[in-house]
């Protein structure tokens, strides 16, 4: 099949390495929100080994919004512990650069600007317990085909390390009530992906206004649907932008790093 050809239903069903193989060939630019069932999504920032420290320090002290997976060896690309054989510089479907707390650009490829103190951090996504959710025969919008979950930079603060400081950005599913009390149930068992939500209820008092769009798309709340928060993978994005750091290296949002592991295999009791 020529490049760039892939429809989202010809990778039904495939592995996450077979999905990967795709994107680093370029046959597969979109998101990946519904790819790769069954296998853990990830969150993805790449820093000079200068800040690497300090970093890894970020997400200990932070682990809803970057619970870590996996730390590259310095200036070495590979996933290894998450992925073996991958490659960060090419295995996701579009990354964005900041510079200086700006952003600078999106692109497709980092072999060009991949450098020997670069060092790649791993960390889950709540994308990947949305089959948790479903397998649970919950409802919520978020899961349909495709779609992207609502996400928000939030008034609750980081812990602080180093040069890393700022809000926590959060995502946001609208929940039946008589589901909301499992929801917070089943998320939690999964600790390396966001596990239970940070906040329930009045977006307000967070900060967020739902009805406005910002790291993805708005939301309209129904009056029957309960609004839950949780940790986000994007925050590094908006510490990077806040704390104005040199440079960092992300995902775009929704367009993940997949994994090997599998979901069943983090379930905690």
């Amino acid at each position: 099949m020529p490049l760039d050809d892939l429809r989202r239903e010809d990778l039904a069903g495939r592995t996450a390495a077979e999905t990967r193989a795709a994107i680093r060939a370029g046959q597969w630019r979109g998101t990946t929100h519904d790819l790769a069932g069954g296998y853990i999504q990830a969150n993805l920032a790449i820093l000079p080994e200068a800040q690497a420290l300090d970093f890894l320090r970020f997400c200990l002290r932070n682990p809803k919004p970057c619970p870590l997976l996996d730390v590259t060896d310095t200036g070495s690309p590979e996933a290894r512990q998450v992925a073996p054989g991958s490659d960060l510089r090419t295995d996701l479907s579009r990354y964005r650069i900041y510079r200086h707390g700006q952003f600078v650009e999106e692109v497709s490829d980092l072999r060009a600007i991949w450098r020997p103190d670069h060092v790649g951090f791993v960390m889950g996504c709540s994308l990947s317990f949305d089959a948790a959710l479903e397998a649970e025969g919950i409802p919520a919008r978020s899961f349909r085909r495709g779609s992207r979950i609502p996400t928000f930079t939030s008034s609750l603060d980081c812990i602080p390390a180093g040069p890393f400081r700022g809000p926590m950005v959060v995502s946001l599913k609208p929940i039946p009530p008589r589901w909301a009390d499992q929801v917070r149930a089943v998320t939690a068992r999964y600790p390396a992906t966001h596990g239970g939500p940070v906040h329930v209820g009045n977006p307000a008092a967070i900060g967020v206004d739902p009805s406005r769009a910002d790291w993805t798309t708005a939301c309209d709340l129904a009056p029957d649907e309960v609004p839950m928060f949780w940790g986000c993978g994007v925050t590094p994005q908006a510490v990077a932008m806040a704390a104005g750091i040199p440079e960092m290296i992300t995902h775009s949002v929704g367009h993940m790093f997949l994994t090997d592991l599998r979901l069943a295999d983090l379930r905690q009791a």
